[in-house]
């Protein structure tokens, strides 16, 4: 008679926890409250949540890892599937929105941390540079974030006229440039100041000001208003709500 290994999975530690700390109950409790695991653990759903919650994070490295991930590759982690998979990219997406919302209360940028804080999120993890601007009112009211150029940028490549459409069409007062580094690396190449002294130059013949060019990398930003870089002889702008230190 032949007898037969059984390897039997150990049962979820959902099964453990009480009803109070499932990670679904903490989330209605008090979402804000959760971890990272509790968090993607509620998206995930069913008896081993916790555990493929964990190998999420395990096999991604981190919260922007999951993000830049396809859904095809999210749905190969063991548990996860496809439908999971779309819910996990539906809820990041949201978080996306959501942080880059420009609601009806049109926020107003008062210094280069809040326009940092504007992008940060969406831009510190992409893969490729990307070149933005923020368009802004005479109050400082933020009107559109546009897109203006994807993949290596230099100085040379980048049209300064592509710059200021998006300011043109909205009779805009101001706008703010901001693109990022993929190297995780703020620091501003000679690239950078060249594109930002060519920004501020063709402003002032189009009366749009160039309040800023922010550099975004991963958790770090720099402006080089702040640094005077390109921007020559301290320039004074005519709203003097936007502060740089």
């Amino acid at each position: 008679m032949t007898t037969q290994t059984s390897y039997l999975q150990p049962a979820p530690r959902l099964k453990y926890l009480p009803q109070e700390e499932r990670p679904a109950n903490r989330v209605i409790k008090d979402a804000d409250a959760c971890n990272l695991v509790e968090l993607l653990a509620a998206i995930v759903g069913g008896p081993r949540q916790l555990e493929i919650a964990e190998a999420l994070l395990v096999r991604f490295s981190d919260l922007p890892g999951l993000y830049r991930a396809q859904t095809v590759e999210i749905g190969t982690v063991l548990g996860v599937g496809q439908s999971t998979a779309a819910r996990l990219k539906a809820a990041l997406a949201i978080g996306k929105r959501l942080a880059t919302h420009v609601s009806e209360e049109r926020p107003m940028i008062n210094s280069p941390a809040d326009a940092a804080a504007l992008v940060q999120y969406d831009m510190g993890v992409l893969e490729q540079e990307h070149l933005r601007v923020i368009v802004l009112n005479t109050r400082n009211h933020v009107l559109d974030i546009v897109e203006i150029y994807k993949g290596s940028l230099n100085s040379a490549q980048v049209r300064v006229a592509e710059v200021f459409r998006p300011a043109i069409q909205r009779n805009a007062a101001a706008i703010i440039a901001v693109h990022n580094h993929p190297s995780m690396d703020p620091s501003a190449s000679p690239d950078d100041i060249a594109l930002t002294r060519a920004l501020v130059q063709a402003g002032k013949n189009l009366d749009i000001s160039i309040l800023d060019h922010i550099i975004i990398a991963g958790n770090r930003w720099v402006s080089l208003k702040e640094r005077r870089l390109g921007f020559d002889n301290a320039i004074q702008e005519r709203r003097v709500s936007y502060r740089v230190r």
